[in-house]
């Protein structure tokens, strides 16, 4: 059986939205990726949370991942002593947030990583603190590891104040830390730290092509998605190669209240399923903004998993009638 390694942080949220109203907490950060997984992932396909959890969180950790889909093994969700990372996030409006951080789980040496990450057929990275990994693991990954590898940048290019609160960095060695990955997913405001401004969106995605990876992948919220694709790809379609792309997001119904956290995270490891399924990048797209639309409507993770999967099963009768 195929599997699918996540490399991320959990992290204990606490959620200001943007419409006001009292404050929701529960698991973020890698959450988010893992629960979508649950709804988007190929047939036959399992996943192996690679984190790590503070000693404080780590029984309520183990309840939370106890309830996921298709997990292959907990041998490596790794209990360290220092407290485990929770987040303070003030929307000021549906796309800008402040948040705060904190907690110090560590992230993981090329050592450590290696015998996780070799056993597993697909990476899937998701840089939730920023120092998931560092740079040696990082360039181990890109020569050892055979499978297709996702880079999600989310906190790569982020810093943390003495107060906690993150903050944009310029990202040294850009090209050290991009191109080991086959696919890398970043946000507007991520693409503006990692490319110099250009005429267009797509030249600054196509910047970052010269970094390496076989495709880069822009979310752009409620708007949707955009992508690059370099020639001669490993892990994509033929038909794509060398080919630039866009697709809108389904609207959110207005009786939602909308929510954007951890959209991106749903985003990302849904396009990455559909891939690795063999979906083509437009069709890969498409699922994953109709999957963050839902994420949009929910808060949280609690509820999250229920809806994902009742709109993945809706989509695929819809495709059979389609077919029929």
């Amino acid at each position: 059986m195929p599997r699918l390694g996540v490399v991320g942080t959990l992290v204990w949220d606490t959620i200001h939205g943007p419409v006001g109203g009292e404050p929701v907490s529960d698991w973020g950060g890698i959450a988010y990726s893992l629960v979508a997984w649950e709804a988007a992932a190929p047939p036959g396909w399992s996943v192996l949370p690679i984190i790590k959890v503070g000693a404080d969180l780590r029984v309520a950790a183990d309840r939370f991942l106890a309830d996921l889909d298709g997990v292959s093994s907990l041998e490596h969700v790794r209990t360290v002593t220092e407290p485990n990372n929770r987040v303070s996030l003030f929307y000021h409006d549906r796309s800008r947030r402040c948040e705060r951080l904190t907690g110090g789980v560590p992230g993981w040496s090329a050592a450590d990583l290696q015998p996780a990450a070799l056993s597993c057929d697909a990476l899937y990275v998701n840089f939730i603190s920023g120092w998931e990994i560092d740079r040696p693991a990082a360039a181990a990954i890109g020569e050892r590891f055979e499978g297709p590898a996702w880079c999600d940048v989310h906190s790569l290019i982020l810093g943390v104040e003495r107060d906690g609160t993150r903050a944009p960095r310029p990202l040294e060695d850009r090209a050290g830390w991009l191109r080991p990955f086959d696919l890398v997913q970043v946000n507007e405001d991520e693409l503006d730290v990692l490319a110099p401004p250009a005429r267009d969106r797509q030249s600054q995605l196509e910047e970052l092509l010269k970094d390496g990876p076989d495709a880069v992948f822009l979310t752009t919220g409620s708007r949707g998605a955009e992508w690059a694709v370099r020639p001669e790809t490993r892990w994509l379609p033929d038909d794509v190669a060398g080919t630039v792309g866009a697709e809108t997001a389904p609207e959110l119904s207005p009786a939602r209240v909308p929510d954007p956290t951890g959209c991106g995270d749903v985003w990302g490891i849904s396009c990455f399923a559909a891939l690795l399924g063999g979906s083509a990048v437009r069709e890969a797209v498409r699922s994953a903004n109709r999957l963050a639309a839902v994420a949009a409507g929910e808060q949280g993770t609690a509820g999250l998993a229920r809806a994902l999967k009742g709109a993945a099963r809706t989509a695929t009768t819809l495709e059979v009638n389609e077919i029929v």
